[in-house]
C-alpha cells in the first residue's frame, strides 16, 4: 500500500471536470423538459431526458433572459451548452446558453446563424439593391403555375398596367425546390428576355416556406443583374430571399402592383403635364407676341411703301417749290420788260446803234431763260429718280431678295457678332420666312 498513490474524491472530481470541459467542445442536445424550476434568483434548473438517460441542465438568468417562450415540462427542446462537473454533488450537467423548441426550432436556429452569416458578408446592405424599372415592358416569373400566386399577380397587372409576363415553374417547397428556382433566376438572367423577375409563392407553414431560407438560392438572388422582388408568404413570413432581394413585397399581390405602374396615374400624370404644356404655351405666345408687335412698328417706318410716302412727299414740295420759283421768274420777267420799255421810252432819244445792243440783249435773255428753266427742272427731277432708285436697291425686302438674311436673338436685330454666344437659339428672317438655327461657332473679323 506505500506505493499506491490514494486520491481523494474531490481530487477525482476535479480531474473529471478538467477533462470533460476541455476535451468536450460545446454541442447542441435535444431532449423532453422535466422537473423544471424557475428559481426565485432567476436562473432556470432542468433536467433533460429522452428513452434511455436524464442530464442536469442549468440555464443562469444572465442568459435565459434572451428566451422568447417559457420552458415547461413535457416541452422537446434544443439546447447549446457546454458541460461540466458540479463538484459538490459529483454529478455532470450542461450549462445551457441557448434554448431553442426542437424540430422547426432548430431550422429556425441554424437559419438565424445562416442569416447573420450574409449579413455580416454585406449581402443585405441596400448599396447593392438595384431599381426597379419604372415602366417594364416584360416581367419573369418564378413560381408553380398551378398555384394561386401566380393567378392573383396576372390579375393585377392585367388590370393596372398590361405587360407581356414570361412564367418559369418551379416548385416551390421541398427539397428540391431550390434547385429549380436557382434554374429560374439563370434562364432569365441568360436570355435577358425580361426586365424584371419576381421570385413568389403564397402562404403555408413555415416549413412549406423553407425552402427559400437555401444558401444557394440567396446567393443566387443576389448575384442576378436583373432587379428581383422576392414575394414569398403573408406579410408576417419571412425568407433569406427577401432580405438579398433588390426590393421585398410583402405579399404576391403586392408584388404585382410594386412591379408595375397604375395606368389611371399615369394618365392623370400625362393630362397634368399636358395642362401645364399648354398653359406654358400660352405664356411663351403672350410673351412673344409684344416684341413681334415691336418688330413690325419697326419694320413699318422702313416699309417701301412708307419711304416712298416720304419721297413723294419731298417731290411734291420741290415741285411747288419749283412752281413758286416759276411764278416769281414770271413775275420778274414782267417788271423786266416793263422796265425794257421804260428804258426803250428813255433811250428813244439815244442812237440806234444803242437801241440795236439794248435789242441784242433782250433777245438774248429771253432765249436764254426758258432753256435755264428747262435744265434745271430736269436735273432736279434726275435726282429725284436717281434718289428713289437707291432707295428701292436699299429697301430690307430688297435687300433680302439679294440673299441678306436678319438675325434675331429673343426678339431683337443682332447687329455685331459680340451680341452672340456658343449655343445661343436665334431666327433667321428671310423674304419669303424665317428659319431657327443654334450658334455653333463665332468669328470676329478684327
Amino acid at each position: 500500500m506505500e506505493n499506491i498513490t490514494v486520491f481523494s474524491v474531490f481530487e477525482v472530481t476535479r480531474h473529471l471536470r478538467q477533462v470533460i470541459e476541455s476535451s468536450i467542445e460545446p454541442l447542441y442536445i435535444s431532449g423532453e423538459i422535466s422537473s423544471f424550476v424557475h428559481h426565485g434568483s432567476g436562473h432556470m434548473y432542468f433536467n433533460l431526458k429522452d428513452e434511455n438517460a436524464t442530464l442536469r441542465c442549468t440555464f443562469f438568468k444572465g442568459v435565459n433572459y434572451r428566451l422568447d417562450f417559457k420552458p415547461a415540462d413535457g416541452m422537446q427542446v434544443i439546447c447549446y451548452g457546454k458541460l461540466t462537473v458540479f463538484e459538490k454533488g459529483g454529478t455532470y450537467n450542461l450549462n445551457v446558453q441557448s434554448m431553442t423548441k426542437s424540430g422547426l426550432g432548430l431550422m429556425q436556429q441554424q437559419l438565424e446563424l445562416l442569416k447573420k452569416k450574409l449579413q455580416n458578408e454585406g449581402l443585405f446592405d441596400p448599396k447593392h439593391k438595384k431599381p426597379l424599372p419604372k415602366y417594364p415592358s416584360r416581367i419573369g416569373i418564378i413560381t408553380s403555375p398551378t398555384g394561386a400566386a401566380l393567378q392573383d399577380i396576372k390579375n393585377i397587372i392585367m388590370r393596372r398596367y398590361p405587360v407581356e409576363l414570361i412564367v418559369y415553374p418551379a416548385l416551390v417547397q421541398g427539397s428540391e425546390a431550390p434547385a429549380q428556382l436557382i434554374a429560374g433566376i439563370r434562364y432569365f438572367n441568360t436570355t435577358k428576355d425580361v426586365e424584371l423577375i419576381i421570385l413568389t409563392r403564397g402562404g403555408g407553414s413555415q416549413e412549406d416556406l423553407f425552402c427559400f431560407n437555401d444558401e444557394a438560392l440567396a446567393r443566387s438572388v443576389f448575384a442576378s443583374e436583373l432587379p428581383v422582388i422576392s414575394a414569398v408568404g403573408h406579410e408576417i413570413d419571412f425568407s433569406l430571399t427577401d432580405f438579398v432581394a433588390d426590393l421585398r413585397a410583402p405579399t404576391p399581390s403586392a408584388a404585382a402592383e410594386l412591379a408595375v405602374p397604375d395606368k389611371k396615374d399615369l394618365l392623370s400624370l400625362l393630362g397634368s403635364y399636358k395642362r401645364r404644356l399648354d398653359l406654358a404655351a400660352q405664356n411663351d405666345l403672350v410673351g412673344l407676341r409684344n416684341p413681334l408687335l415691336k418688330i413690325q412698328l419697326e419694320l413699318a417706318k422702313y416699309h417701301p411703301d412708307r419711304l416712298w410716302q416720304s419721297y413723294q412727299q419731298r417731290f411734291d414740295m420741290a415741285s411747288l417749290g419749283l412752281t413758286n420759283a416759276l411764278n416769281v421768274l414770271q413775275s420778274k420777267k414782267l417788271q423786266f420788260e416793263a422796265r425794257a420799255e421804260a428804258l426803250i421810252g428813255r433811250i428813244s432819244r439815244q442812237s440806234e446803234l444803242q437801241m440795236s445792243q439794248a435789242k441784242g440783249r433782250y433777245d438774248m435773255l429771253a432765249t436764254r431763260f426758258p432753256a435755264s428753266f428747262t435744265t434745271q427742272m430736269t436735273r432736279l427731277k434726275n435726282r429725284i429718280q436717281n434718289a428713289q432708285a437707291i432707295m428701292e436697291q436699299l429697301s430690307p425686302l430688297n435687300m433680302q431678295k439679294k440673299g441678306w438674311v436678319m438675325v434675331l436673338k429673343d426678339g431683337k436685330v443682332v447687329r455685331t457678332v459680340k451680341n452672340l454666344a456658343i449655343k445661343d437659339d436665334v431666327r433667321l428672317d428671310f423674304y419669303d420666312g424665317q428659319a431657327s438655327a443654334k450658334i455653333e461657332s463665332i468669328e470676329d473679323k478684327a
